[in-house]
């Protein structure tokens, strides 16, 4: 099956936008951006839940975990259309994803020891990483013509 028909009205988002620049790799720049503004919903609920006397668990963040999950079928997605960009992504988004589960726990484990709860730099550094290489796949073209003539 051509793989550019294969999930019917979402292949419009293979459809090339700009210079090259396919609609999924702005979907994920705006995933990645979400995922760091849920990473703080989620980080500041849970200094809120610790704060009650009588929580025995941290909870998840829905928003924090479906964005999570829809970055991930993104980034398998895009590796439809794009294979090495798709695969160095998803490398960064399962990272990301793993670190938020790992962080979590961590925090769940501050609780129960009554201390304060730390915040989630791993996950943020490799946020980072992954806002980098999603603006370097997406924003690109607003300074190809700069860079081709540097390099």
């Amino acid at each position: 099956m051509d793989p550019n028909v294969m999930l019917g009205p979402l292949d419009q988002l293979g459809r090339e936008v700009v210079a090259g620049v396919l609609v999924i790799e702005f979907v994920l720049f705006g995933l990645v951006v979400t995922n760091m503004l849920t990473r703080f919903l989620a980080y500041r609920r849970n200094v809120a839940e610790a704060a009650e006397e009588d929580v025995e668990s941290l909870s998840r963040h829905p928003l924090h975990e479906a964005t999570n999950v829809l970055l991930l079928l993104g980034t398998f997605y895009y590796t439809t259309y794009e294979p090495h960009g798709g695969i160095v992504l998803s490398m960064f988004i399962v990272g990301l994803v793993i670190t938020d589960v790992f962080e979590h726990e961590v925090r769940s484990v501050d609780l129960r020891k009554d201390d304060k709860l730390r915040a989630p730099k791993g996950a943020l550094g490799i946020s980072v990483f992954t806002l980098a290489y999603a603006g370097f796949q997406s924003l690109f073209f607003l300074v190809s013509d700069y860079w081709g003539a540097i390099v």
